[in-house]
């Protein structure tokens, strides 16, 4: 028996890409998560103790009161069709056997970088680089520290030509979102080069 009932057009279901944010200890990972997702962020922040002392290593982010211990999480709607889930990765060695699970399935990752400790952020680019995964490096500006040209920190780093550099404040929401759009349209010329290449 027929009701009446007419047929729905079907829903389209966003494509969702996972992205993973990383650095060393303290450069701002949490906030550029928070300040960019359209969600509360899912965070798992504990108080550092003195448990930690003689492990971490706080010079340059004395103040630090917290540290990332598994992961935070984030989404942000770029369009219709498109959501990014963010992921940040924590930043002490001691907490690296994560990456392996939250890597699975990344399409890249932000590299957030500290001029103040620009050494630190060398583990997430051996890390990328050994994987294959597509990354941008993002300078996070902190007030005080001293400012470089791109090209600069691009050579400080080793960094291929290709990667692209970029300075960002990880507290406002449209820099970061630069730096993920940035991200996106570097992921894709990577995929397409691979493909091209026939990898």
């Amino acid at each position: 028996m027929d009701y009446g009932h007419s047929e729905q057009p079907a829903e389209t279901v966003p494509t969702a890409i996972k992205i993973l944010i990383a650095g060393g200890f303290g450069v701002g990972k949490t906030t550029m998560v928070g300040a960019v997702s359209e969600t509360r962020p899912l965070r798992t922040e504990e108080v550092l103790t003195e448990s930690g002392v003689g492990i971490d290593d706080l010079s340059g982010v004395e103040d630090k009161a917290t540290t990332t211990v598994a992961m935070d999480f984030g989404r942000i709607t770029i369009s219709d069709d498109l959501v990014l889930y963010l992921f940040g990765t924590p930043g002490q060695d001691r907490f690296w056997f994560v990456w392996d699970e939250l890597a699975l399935g990344a399409l890249g990752a932000v590299v957030l970088a500290d001029t103040r400790r620009l050494a630190d952020c060398f583990p997430s680019i051996d890390y990328f680089e050994g994987r294959g995964t597509p990354f941008v490096v993002a300078v996070n500006c902190f007030e005080g520290a001293r400012r470089y040209q791109l090209d600069e920190v691009q050579a400080a780093l080793n960094l291929d030509p290709d990667v692209p550099v970029l300075l960002c404040d990880a507290r406002q929401r449209q820099s970061s979102k630069e730096v993920l759009i940035t991200l996106l349209e570097h992921a894709m010329k990577v995929r397409a080069a691979r493909s091209a290449a026939g990898g």
